[in-house]
This record gives structure tokens, sequence and C-alpha cells, in this order.
């Protein structure tokens, strides 16, 4: 018997966030995991455009949730510590790193993109889209990042997309019962021990300013401590980070 959800696999679709985001509003709860060889509509975070060709992952786990949007959120920190483990499985323990709040970072260079949208049910309780894409194959060029494939360091193929899954949907079902039964705090620590950039200067790209600061760590609910140059302590909770990055 499986650790995780059942996973319904499609040649091609629009975007498996949408998909699920269909089903959730026609009534339908999962949990289950959606995928695609290739998607032609994909999004990331703050309405980027995701590619995905034919060789890469793209997953949404469709699911629902009693908590507080505020802490169902904390679901994207349980993503990227499952696709850094799928990263360490297939290249090397190490070879993943973790930048705040989600960026998998594979020897330096982004090769997964997160992005969780949920929305409410009739019955109050709140849906769940954890739309997880991952470079196994090819890497996109002209990026705002440097961006890596996994095909890059390994001296075989990658693993198919749908091996990939099996992976990734196990790890995460793994964090999310540690998540469900002891709260953030087991989350924190795993993410902190792969974290990217701590104790580093940074610059943190807010919808309203730009903030310039140290890194200090991560707080009990997810936020990022930054130190300001004046010595203030500011806390970020959304946005975007860069350490030393174009």
């Amino acid at each position: 018997m499986s650790e995780h959800p059942p996973i319904e696999a499609h040649a091609e679709i629009d975007s498996t966030n949408a998909e699920a985001r269909r089903r959730a509003e026609a009534g339908l709860a999962g949990p289950v995991w959606i995928t695609a060889g290739r998607q032609t509509a994909g999004r990331g975070r703050r309405g980027r455009a995701w590619s995905t060709e034919t060789g890469n992952l793209a997953a949404t786990l469709l699911t629902t949730t009693d908590v507080p949007a505020a802490e169902a959120a904390q679901l994207s920190f349980v993503a990227a510590l499952a696709a850094c483990d799928l990263a360490d499985t297939c290249l090397g323990e190490g070879a993943a790193r973790l930048k705040w709040p989600n960026d998998v970072l594979v020897f330096g260079r982004k090769a997964v993109g997160i992005l969780v949208e949920s929305g409410m049910r009739p019955d109050g309780r709140l849906w769940l889209g954890v739309g997880i894409g991952v470079n196994l194959a090819h890497a996109p060029e002209g990026v705002e990042r440097p961006a890596t494939s996994f095909a890059e360091h390994m001296a075989g193929p990658p693993p198919k997309p749908l091996d990939a899954l099996e992976v990734l949907a196990t790890r995460f079902e793994s964090w999310r019962k540690l998540w469900a039964t002891q709260g953030f705090s087991p989350i924190a620590e795993g993410w902190t021990a792969r974290a990217h950039g701590l104790g580093e200067r940074c610059e943190a790209r807010l919808p309203n300013r730009t903030l310039s600061g140290i890194a200090e760590g991560m707080d009990p609910d997810g936020a990022l401590r930054l130190r300001l140059d004046d010595g203030a302590l500011e806390r970020i909770t959304a946005g975007d980070v860069f350490f030393g990055e174009a």
C-alpha cells in the first residue's frame, strides 16, 4: 500500500494547479496528486510563468484542511523539504539547500518551484492546491534567477517524472504528518538545517519597498528575521529574497 495519496497522471494539461482549483470549486476534496507530462499554462509565484518541458515534473496535491489559511500556508515549507529530499535522493546528500521561503537550490541554482493556492469550500473547510515543479531533465533559459536541472549534475539520465513523484509524494506525506501531529516546530528545524544564506546579507523585495540586511533565521510562524543596517529587526512574511543574485 502506498504511503501517500493516489496519483492521477495526464499527458498534457493547462496547469495542475488550475485543475486542482477546478475540482475544488466543483466540490471535490481529494487528497489526490494531479500530474502532467506537459503543462501549457503553468504558473509560479506572483503570476510568473512556469515552463514544464517533457521530462520535468509538474504535480499538485489537492487536499482539504480544518486549520486557518495562515497556518495552512506552512505546507509550502513542507513541500520545500520534500523536494529537497528528492534532490538529495537523486544527487547525493547536501546537493540541495532551501532559500526562504520555499525555493529549492541545487548547487546554488533554482531547480524547484512551489505554489500553494487555497479557497473556502461550502462546508467551511479550506481546500489547498500544493503545486510543485521540478527541473528534472531541463532548466529554463532567460529567467530572473539562475536555474539548473537534476540532469546537469547526473552521470546518467534523470529520474522519470512519475518515479520522482513517488519519492516526492512519500517524503511530503512524512513531513506533513509531522506538521499535523507536532506543529510547525519540526518543519522549521528541518528547514533551518538546510537553509541557504542564513547569516549573510540579502535584499528583500517586498510589494511596496525593498529592504537590505542580514538574514538571521526563521521565526516559529515561518517569517524571515531580517536585521537591518540600523540594527532594527524586520519580520518578512511575504516577498522575494536575494543573496548576491542579479
